[in-house]
């Protein structure tokens, strides 16, 4: 993951790593809000990096135009990134945050926790973090892309409306969010093929 970076201090070794705090419901973007002043009043930014709310943009189809809404992805909880110090416990390899930052962030308004074990903070592996930066649409660059919002899955059997594929049937094998394209195990000279279509060209079958 780009964003974890490592240094060292006197044999001290620091890096960046993603937490997870649980909020009341509804109140995510307000604490992401006060955190965020919080941090920058008590001069902790070296402590604490990014505040985000779990959510994915998407494109969804009002009255014929494309619209971009926000979604959120995991109600009640927001990801920290924090400067946190790797060492041994009794569990082996751990990390530990800073104290100023963990008490501020714990007693912010709407906070009920972090995710750990009893007040313990427990990070994010860097392949669960990736994964989750992914889906709320974050690249290494911090630039974020819309998804477009498709009513389909993987493993769904659809028909295929216009072009030359007109009315043939097939499963979905992958979807593009990104970029709206859906592929379909299609029959081509005999053979079951992948064929990349637009998601607007498909349809449940109606059984």
């Amino acid at each position: 993951m780009t964003e974890t970076k490592e240094k060292v201090e006197n044999e001290i070794i620091y890096e960046k790593k993603w937490y997870i705090i649980h909020t009341y419901s509804g109140y995510e973007k307000k604490v992401a809000a006060d955190l965020e002043k919080r941090i920058e009043s008590l001069d902790l930014t070296d402590k604490v990096f990014r505040i985000l709310v779990p959510e994915e943009e998407v494109l969804e189809e009002k009255r014929g135009k494309q619209v971009k809404v926000s979604r959120k992805l995991f109600p009640s909880y927001v990801m920290i990134e924090m400067l946190s110090v790797k060492e041994e416990n009794e569990l082996g390899l751990g990390y530990r945050v800073d104290s100023d930052a963990w008490y501020v962030i714990r007693n912010t308004n709407g906070v009920t926790g972090f995710v750990g074990v009893g007040s313990d903070p427990i990070p994010l592996s860097d392949e669960e973090a990736s994964n989750l930066l992914a889906k709320i649409g974050i690249d290494v660059e911090g630039e974020t892309s819309p998804r477009i919002d498709i009513d389909f899955k993987v493993g769904e059997v659809v028909e295929v409306k216009g072009g030359s594929f007109d009315g043939q049937q097939g499963e979905i094998a992958e979807i593009d969010y990104e970029h709206g394209k859906v592929k379909v195990m299609l029959e081509v000279l005999g053979r079951l093929t992948p064929v990349e279509v637009e998601h607007t060209e498909i349809a449940k079958i109606d059984y």
